[in-house]
C-alpha cells in the first residue's frame, strides 16, 4: 500500500500507510510457509480475533504487513456471508475496505435521495482506489456490527472514474496493486472524513453516480465509510494490538491479537501505559535529533519507520531506494509527547535494507526497516516495527476509558 494522502480540504488526513515495493532480488520474498518465529497466544474473548504478519494473498510477496479475516454478509441475511482472508488492519484510516476481486457477494450500493450512487475516491500518496460504498453486516471474531457503509473498491459496474479522482496517480484497484484482499481501519476516528464531508460538497472523497456521470457530493456521517469499531456493542471505544518481539534477522511470520473494546472486559483492561492525547488529524510531536515532528503518528499499515535523518546513508539498489542502508544497525531513541503534554521515550533501530532477508528468503516480518519520510513535512510515522513487542492502545474520539478520552494511543 501506499500512503494515503490529505483527501481534500474537508476531510481528515487519513493515511493508508507506506509500503514501498521492494520485493526484488536483493531481498528475497517467500512464500512464509516456516514455523512463526514471533508468536503471542491470543487472550480468550469474542472481542479477540489473530492478527498475522506473513507473506500476503497470492502474488502480492508483502513485508511488514498486518493481516486479519473479516466476515461480511448481505445486510440482515446468515446465509449469505463471505469469510475473506488478508484484511490489513490500520490503525492510520478509518473504515472497511474490500477489493472487488475478491468479494463474491453482491452487497446493496448506498444511494442517494437522487437515485444516484455514493461512490469513493481513497487517494494515496502515489495512487488512488474507486468503488462505491455498499453496505454489509460486518462479524470479526464475535464482534459483529449492522448495515455498516463498506467500499467495494475496483467494482466493474462503476468505472466512470472523475478526473480529479484519476489524477492523482496510479489505479490500485486489484489485489496485486493493493498488496491485500481489503483494509481494515480501525484509527482513532468514527469516520473516514467527518464533518467536513458533510457540509462540503467538493470535499474530495464522495460522489453522486449515475449511470453516465460522476459528480462530488457532500454525505451525511451516517453515509460515509465509519471505522466499524464504533457500530460494534459494548466493546465500540477502540482496539488493542498486541504483538511479539521479532528478531533483528527478522521473522517469517508473527501472530498476534487484534483485541476490540478497552476497559469493557477482563481482557482488554487499561495499565499503566503513557497515554498520548492526538489532534484533530490523529497526530503528536515526535523529538528526534534535535527536531520537533509536529504531525507524527502511529500506523499499522505503514511497513517501515519513515523520518528523515540525514546521517543514516541511503540506499542505492533501485529496489530498496526508499530506505536507508546504514553499514551497521544503528540504536536510536526519540520522545513522543502528546497535546496533554505526557511524554514517553522510544528506542529503535535501524538496519540496512539491501541485507534483510539474507538469512532466510521466506522472512517479510522485519523490526529494523526503516526509510526517509517522503516530502518536507514535519513527520515522523511509527509504522509496524513499532508495534512489535508492544501492545498498543487506540482510543476512538470522544470514547472514554477509564484512564481517558479520546482521541488517543497508549503503549
Amino acid at each position: 500500500m501506499a500512503g494515503y494522502a490529505p483527501l481534500g480540504t474537508a476531510a481528515r488526513a487519513l493515511r493508508l500507510g507506506l509500503c514501498t515495493a521492494w520485493c526484488l532480488s536483493i531481498l528475497s520474498c517467500g512464500g512464509g510457509d516456516s514455523t512463526p518465529v514471533g508468536t503471542t497466544p491470543p487472550p480468550a474473548g469474542a472481542n479477540v480475533v489473530s492478527v498475522v504478519v506473513d507473506a500476503g494473498p497470492a502474488g502480492t510477496s508483502d513485508v511488514n504487513t498486518l493481516f486479519t479475516t473479516v466476515t461480511v454478509c448481505v445486510p440482515g441475511s446468515t446465509t449469505s456471508c463471505q469469510t475473506i482472508d488478508h484484511i490489513q488492519v490500520d490503525t492510520a484510516s478509518y473504515g472497511l475496505r474490500i477489493l472487488a476481486p475478491a468479494l463474491t457477494l453482491s452487497l446493496p450500493v448506498q444511494t442517494m435521495t437522487s437515485g444516484d450512487s455514493l461512490v469513493e475516491c481513497t487517494q494515496f500518496v502515489d495512487g488512488y482506489s474507486w468503488g462505491p460504498v455498499a453496505l454489509a453486516d460486518v462479524q470479526i471474531s464475535g464482534e459483529t456490527a449492522h448495515s455498516v457503509p463498506v467500499q467495494v473498491i475496483g467494482d466493474p459496474s462503476f468505472t466512470n472514474i472523475p478526473a480529479a479522482c484519476s489524477g492523482t496517480g496510479t489505479e490500485e484497484d486489484t489485489v496485486a496493486a493493493f498488496g491485500a484482499n481489503g483494509i481494515l481501519g480501525v484509527g482513532a476516528f468514527a469516520q473516514d472524513c467527518g464533518p467536513g464531508c458533510v457540509s462540503t460538497v467538493d470535499n474530495g472523497d464522495y460522489y453522486a453516480c449515475s449511470s453516465t456521470l460522476c459528480q462530488p457530493t457532500a454525505a451525511a456521517l451516517a453515509s460515509q465509510v465509519p471505522n466499524p469499531v464504533t457500530m460494534f456493542g459494548a466493546d465500540s471505544n477502540g482496539v488493542i494490538i498486541q504483538l511479539p518481539s521479532v528478531a533483528a534477522q527478522g521473522a517469517a511470520t508473527v501472530t498476534g491479537s487484534l483485541i476490540f473494546g478497552i476497559d469493557t472486559q477482563s481482557n482488554n483492561k487499561s495499565g499503566s501505559q503513557s497515554v498520548i492525547t492526538l489532534n484533530n488529524f490523529g497526530e503528536f510531536e515526535t523529538a528526534f535529533s534535535g527536531e520537533i515532528l509536529s504531525q507524527s503518528f502511529l500506523d499499522t499499515g505503514s511497513n517501515g519507520l519513515y523520518f528523515n535523518d540525514s546521517s543514516l546513508t541511503a540506499c542505492t539498489a533501485t529496489n530498496v531506494k526508499d530506505f536507508y542502508c546504514p553499514t551497521s544497525t544503528q540504536s536510536l531513541t526519540a520522545s513522543v509527547q502528546g497535546q496533554n503534554g505526557v511524554s514517553a521515550n522510544v528506542s529503535f533501530s535501524v538496519g540496512d535494507a539491501q541485507t534483510l532477508g539474507a538469512n532466510d528468503p521466506t522472512f517479510v516480518a522485519f523490526p529494523t526497516l526503516a526509510g526517509p519520510y517522503p516530502g518536507t513535512t514535519a513527520s515522523f510515522d511509527w509504522g509496524l516495527p513499532f508495534y512489535y513487542g508492544r501492545s498498543v492502545y487506540t482510543v476512538i474520539e470522544n470514547s472514554t476509558t477509564s484512564v481517558g478520552t479520546g482521541p488517543y494511543v497508549a503503549f
